[in-house]
């Protein structure tokens, strides 16, 4: 924790240095000193301290100052920091004065100058007060400060990128905490449109801001270091971080690229109990911060957030697109950009997005959801992992499936902390129907499937977690997809008439090649994967040894 600090005011410049001297002898190790003769200039620099999260301990002010006098000056001082002690410097007895700051400011002490010797006079009355200071004060949150309204989807997208690249924030709701109220006016924010609102810890301020700029503020939007690459990998899930500590950790020369947060929606999961090794489970923010900090240990390159918009190749080199323009040279490209959730095409859905309604994002947004009814559509284990976690928070945890059962599609030790959970119901044989409310999500229309019997429930929030498809549009290069949009590697590429007039080596493809030489795609994203972290993780290692004999080859 940085020191709090203890900030004396006096125009007298010797009487200055005299206060701050003996203040820095005693106290100097564990408080900042600061001084000033100037009461407005303290009160410029109180409020640049304030948007910076520094804190405050005592004021040390003198009373009779031409440009101030200190009363005034502590009842200004103390909006802007109101814990902190408060002593007032006089040359002469002012009971005036006293009754005046106890009664405006709540004086805690009135010191005559001078004050020698300053063991007996000074030290023992600053040491109650900062005593007592201690003993009240509760640390302020160091860190990014995020001010918006919960059901705005300009915030929700905000918070869900930096809980998914783990970056601490405190989130203060405009409607519902008072602190909003106050960073608001520190920073003369008063138009809603420039909501959301990020303070940063050195106190700069971003209205409304897109993630790029965040990132750029932040220093994570780096640019490529290479010329040229030995392999990109596109896409930071964990086939693709599992590329790029093979890739580093055996010479490639090594960019990972990904286009929102590393982990992908393994990233997102609240708890992976089937992992190897971790017989406790672990997180899937703990197994993506592992991995990245390995892969950069290791050598590799990390560029995010960054968006590819395409790959084309020239004489044996792919060049990979990037949407804000730079190109990056590569002898090989891995594609691990896994699956997005499938959209609810549902009445209603689209209007309450990011307002109630929410594709994956558990985690993000779970402490919103305190003692509400939650309702989740999915029977995958993403789901059944969220409905566990939000379990925690939510008074009711309804899971929507269209089967009778969650048997088909989930894990058995899932379904049995399900079962175990009193607060978590699964709805079979049922779908959503209907999203309405006024301004965010208020109300769901169910039906089974059936009776088709429909019934209106309360709901604060939905969870969506239905079908898997591939992040593969942005791919504009002959690389074959099968009919849903996987990519084809390997022999299957072969049950294609196409593949002839665009394969034309020698050899078949290395198994997880596509039908672009040099050009290899590993995890969800391919076709006839496993949809499983280990089994991405083993793709993504496997994919650098065909990288090794392609390049073997060229």
């Amino acid at each position: 924790m940085e020191r709090p600090i203890i900030f004396s005011i006096d125009d007298d410049p010797q009487v200055l240095r005299a206060i701050a001297r003996d203040l820095r002898t005693t106290y100097g190790k564990e408080y900042k000193i600061m001084s000033t003769t100037s009461a407005q200039e303290a009160l410029d620099t109180l409020s640049d301290l304030k948007k910076s999260s520094d804190v405050v301990a005592m004021f040390v002010c003198d009373q009779r100052m031409p440009e101030m006098e200190g009363v005034d000056f502590l009842q200004k001082a103390i909006k802007i920091y109101p814990s902190a002690k408060r002593v007032l410097l006089t040359a002469y007895s002012d009971t005036e004065a006293a009754i005046k700051a106890i009664n405006d400011v709540q004086l805690d002490y009135y010191l005559m100058k001078p004050w020698d010797p300053p063991e007996e006079k000074l030290y023992p009355v600053i040491n109650d007060l900062l005593d007592d200071w201690n003993n009240d004060y509760i640390p302020e949150f160091k860190g990014i400060k995020l001010v918006g309204y919960q059901y705005s989807p300009q915030s929700h997208t905000v918070k869900d990128y930096l809980a998914s690249n783990l970056i601490p924030y405190k989130w203060l709701d405009v409607e519902k905490n008072p602190e909003a109220k106050e960073v608001l006016d520190l920073n003369s924010c008063t138009e809603t449109k420039n909501l959301p609102l990020v303070i940063f810890e050195d106190g700069a301020v971003l209205p409304n801001p897109t993630i790029r700029q965040i990132a750029e503020k932040m220093g994570r939007s780096p640019q490529a270091k290479s010329d040229i690459y030995d392999v990109v990998i596109v896409g930071a899930g964990p086939a693709g971080l599992a590329a790029a500590v093979y890739g580093a950790s055996e010479g490639l020369k090594t960019l990972l690229i990904e286009r929102r947060a590393p982990g992908g929606q393994a990233g997102s999961s609240s708890r992976i109990e089937n992992y190897l090794g971790f017989p406790s489970g672990l997180s899937g923010a703990d197994l993506t911060r592992r991995a990245i900090t390995q892969a950069k240990r290791l050598g590799a390159e990390f560029l995010s957030p960054q968006m590819v918009s395409n790959i084309t190749q020239k004489d044996g080199y792919k060049t990979i697109m990037l949407d804000d323009g730079p190109e990056i040279n590569s002898r090989t490209v891995i594609i691990t950009t896994g699956v997005d959730y499938r959209k609810l095409d549902v009445k209603g859905v689209d209007n309450f997005t990011g307002a109630g309604i929410y594709y994956g994002a558990a985690m993000t947004e779970a402490t919103a959801c305190k003692d509400k009814e939650v309702y989740i559509i999915g029977g995958g284990n993403s789901a059944g992992q969220g409905a566990v976690y939000l379990s925690k928070f939510a008074k009711s945890v309804y899971i929507i499936i269209r089967r009778d059962s969650l048997s088909y599609t989930m894990s058995a030790y899932l379904i049995q902390q399900i079962e175990d959970i009193s607060n978590i119901h699964v709805t079979p044989d049922t779908e959503v129907c209907e999203a309405m409310g006024d301004g965010h999500l208020e109300k769901l229309t169910i039906t089974n499937v059936k009776t088709k019997a429909t019934e209106t429930r309360d709901a604060d929030a939905l969870y969506i977690f239905i079908g898997a498809k591939p992040y593969t549009d942005w791919i504009k290069l002959d690389i074959l997809r099968d009919e849903k949009g996987f990519i084809e590697t390997g022999r299957e590429l072969r049950r294609y008439d196409t593949f002839g007039k665009i394969w034309k080596e020698n050899r078949d493809p290395f198994l997880l090649e596509t039908s672009c030489r040099g050009i290899f795609a590993a995890g969800d994203v391919r076709a006839g994967a496993m949809n499983r972290v280990a089994s991405a993780v083993g793709e993504g290692s496997m994919a650098i040894s065909f990288v090794h004999k392609y390049l073997a080859e060229v």
